[in-house]
């Protein structure tokens, strides 16, 4: 079984939701802001995955930081970031039984 994580109301979790069930793809929904984001899940993605690309730049919680917390990003501060405000973390991610995905695209969801 797959496990998504995300926050319920975006649109690009929307998506693809609806294309897991489409594919009748079995998946458990974590939401952020319900049941939170630990470290350990936090450091088990970034492990994997490259907290650049995890941390989501363009989106509207991080454009609002002041300029001091968006400038001279590494990791270690990454991190901290996502920790206290998980929407920073690019939508959705997808544990698979093989590896992970990050972000949706469709062709990728149809090989699932």
């Amino acid at each position: 079984m797959f496990v998504m994580y995300g926050i319920k109301n975006c649109d690009t979790i929307k998506k693809a939701r609806q294309h897991l069930d489409a594919l009748q793809k079995p998946y458990q929904f974590h939401d952020y802001r319900v049941d939170g984001l630990s470290e350990a899940l936090l450091d088990e993605m970034l492990q994997v995955l490259d907290w650049q690309q995890l941390l989501n730049t363009r989106g509207t919680t991080f454009r609002a930081l002041p300029d001091a917390d968006k400038t001279d990003l590494t990791q270690q501060k990454a991190r901290a970031l996502m920790l206290a405000q998980p929407a920073m973390i690019k939508r959705p991610v997808l544990r698979t039984a093989t590896g992970w995905l990050l972000g949706y695209q469709q062709d990728t969801y149809q090989q699932l």
